[in-house]
């Protein structure tokens, strides 16, 4: 035996001193690779939608239904079948309506308990019974797990069993150990959840959403776009910090900043006042939502639009000539303005600003903030950085967050891959050495990390920088687009300057051969694995797909977002995978929780089948399965060091 085997297995005897010890653990971890494949849950480009979130995720995209259809068949009718889904979707809201509305309570909670036990045995069994002990409820630990784990059918537990629920009822707690058994099972029926990219912007909610995703039980993040410029604001940089505050200002969102995040923005308002005070910002009006934002705002919120959009352009300007490495020169407009015939030169066009009252530009040097405008962007830099709520929400990204993730062999990521027009990969320049495919995501990713911790000053600059490059750049694997044209969206009329050409890579997507290279470069198998997507809205109304090359490409953005539902015609896709295969859920619109509890509305409009496996995945085709099978291997060794005497049993 190697003497660094051996060092190792005398670290693993710690754990397992004896070989009762070390071979009881063999056959729990044997036994484990025999259960079904937990489900996996996808949702993408949220985009601050909290309550359509919510449904989402509490009615596990249509698991919850299709659980209660397996455990009752036609024992209990659709009307029933459709209440104790809002039941377990909404427990606290059903139960406060069920309260106005029974007349036998006693019976009521006999009849759902019953049922609810019954969805929750289902639910529980491809789990240990160490996993769902852990999962219980603490206040109902006890009550919970007898009577899971009991026999009513059988005579001497009968009455026991009974008596539990009884006595329940008895006591007064009978509503909370119903609201107990509903949270349970949503645990239950999804074991892991993924956000493939994009909580934040548009919608007025991605604070309540990052609250949310800080209390699940097993979730990881694929890093947006509209993440991480966030992420960037957060750890310091000036030109993320002015796109946050635009893009809020823009979608009528300012209060989120202000009531979610504490974040003054009066400074802000002062220099928006002081120097737009007479100007209509008419190019700068804002998106708004006539039921969530206040009309009476509107005119100082347009100032503060145009004060930051301006700060932005000036600060961008300066990172852009900073890296000429970027390739973003044609960023760089305004300097490319003549004031005195108010007119801008883009890709050697000429054409007419729609507005030309830039009071804090300099023309003799552009890009350069006036004194008020860096006194307003050093405190608000300040204020974003000393913000605990945020700082709270951006670790949790960075802890539970990537570019990209491999699980269970599929490939997740937001964006794109950066490819060229042939389906090679792009080879882009980071501080002096080139990446590409795989090694580009990873140099990124690195850099970000560093933005946010490194204590280096020259290492924190550089990786605030990459931030920002992650934003916007074209060679961005969660931007691809040959540019952003922000500045054409707000000066110019003509709207042929707003075209953001996209990468290749959207081109390319039924290409299997491109589709293949792309698993292959991130180590999966390309027969077995998918690629699944976000980012780029699919127009399922047009008849669009999202589901590409045979299956193995998945793009679940279907227009989450409202501001999308005009485009895409349904509001977001999500993705299940469980031990079955891959489902793909269309969903409707939600309305309100209100709705939902009073008439049993949802909003899952139909399922698509996109893969079906032959044979039921079991944890053994997991990522946890390997693991796991690696530690069987290593207890085997223990186990056979034990009885061959080269390690010595510590029996207590």
């Amino acid at each position: 035996m190697e003497k660094v085997d051996l060092r190792y297995l005398k670290s693993l005897a710690n754990q397992y001193p004896t070989v009762a010890a070390a071979a009881t653990e063999i056959v729990n971890q044997q036994a484990i690779l025999s259960l079904p494949k937990g489900t996996e849950h996808f949702i993408t480009d949220i985009h601050g939608e909290y309550d359509q979130f919510q449904h989402v995720l509490r009615n596990g995209s249509g698991a919850i239904k299709r659980k209660i259809d397996q455990e009752f068949g036609n024992a209990i009718s659709a009307a029933e079948k459709k209440s104790l889904a809002v039941l377990i979707y909404y427990p606290e809201q059903k139960v406060e309506q069920v309260l106005k509305v029974e007349d036998n309570m006693e019976d009521w909670y006999k009849v759902t308990l019953y049922r609810l036990i019954r969805i929750c045995k289902s639910a529980s069994s491809k789990y240990t019974r160490s996993k769902v002990r852990k999962a219980l409820p603490k206040d109902f630990a006890y009550v919970v797990e007898e009577l899971l784990t009991g026999r009513p059918d059988v005579s001497d537990q009968e009455a026991y069993y009974n008596e539990i629920i009884n006595s329940v009822i008895r006591t007064g707690r009978a509503s909370e150990l119903v609201i107990a058994f509903c949270n349970l099972i949503r645990r239950l029926v999804v074991d892991h959840l993924h956000v493939v990219g994009d909580i934040f912007d548009r919608g007025p909610h991605p604070n309540l959403i990052m609250d949310t995703l800080m209390t699940h039980h097993s979730v990881d993040i694929q890093w947006g776009n509209h993440d991480v410029y966030w992420m960037g604001a957060a750890a310091g940089s000036q030109a993320c910090i002015c796109n946050v505050i635009r893009i809020s200002a823009k979608y009528g969102n300012l209060n989120l900043l202000e009531d979610g995040y504490g974040i003054n923005l009066v400074p802000l308002a002062r220099l928006a006042m002081s120097s737009y005070e007479k100007d209509s910002c008419t190019c700068f009006k804002l998106d708004y939502r006539e039921d969530e934002y206040d009309v009476r705002d509107a005119m100082l919120d347009e100032k503060m639009h145009k004060a930051i959009t301006v700060i932005q352009f000036k600060l961008e300007g300066q990172l852009i000539r900073r890296h000429p490495e970027y390739g973003m020169d044609d960023r760089l407009l305004l300097d490319k303005i003549d004031i005195e015939k108010g007119t801008v030169c883009i890709d050697g066009a000429e054409y007419p600003l729609k507005d030309t009252n830039f009071p804090t530009v300099d023309w003799n040097d552009p890009y350069q903030l006036s004194a008020e405008e860096a006194d307003v962007i050093d405190r608000l830099t300040m204020a974003f950085v000393n913000c605990e709520k945020l700082q709270k929400h951006v670790r949790f990204l960075f802890t539970q967050g990537s570019l990209y993730k491999v699980h269970n062999g599929n490939l997740l990521y937001h964006g794109c891959v950066p490819m060229n027009e042939d389906g090679t990969f792009t080879s882009v320049e980071i501080y002096g050495k080139k990446y590409a495919g795989k090694a580009l995501y990873d140099v990124l990713e690195n850099y970000a990390r560093k933005g946010y911790y490194a204590i280096d000053p020259e290492e924190k600059r550089k990786g605030l920088d990459i931030l920002w490059f992650i934003w916007e750049n074209q060679n961005s694997p969660v931007f691809g687009k040959a540019k952003m044209t922000t500045f054409e969206r707000y000066f110019v009329a003509d709207k042929k300057t707003y075209d953001e050409p996209k990468n290749p890579y959207y081109q390319l997507l039924e290409n299997e051969d491109v589709v293949n290279h792309i698993l292959e470069e991130f180590g999966l198998n390309s027969e077995e694995a998918h690629i699944i997507n976000g980012h780029i809205p699919i127009e399922a109304k047009r008849g669009e797909s999202p589901v590409k090359c045979n299956g193995k490409l998945l793009i679940i953005d279907g227009g989450f977002s409202k501001a999308y539902y005009s485009k895409t015609g349904i509001a977001g896709y999500t993705l299940i995978y469980n031990s079955y295969g891959l489902l793909l859920a269309a969903h409707q619109p939600f309305e309100s929780v209100e709705k939902a509890v009073q008439e049993g509305s949802d909003i899952v409009s139909h399922m698509v089948l996109v893969e079906h496996v032959m044979k039921r995945k079991t944890v053994a085709d997991t990522d946890i399965g390997r693991y796991l099978k690696e530690s069987i291997q290593d207890l085997e060794a223990l186990l056979l060091a034990y009885r061959d005497g080269v390690l010595v049993e510590k029996i207590s």
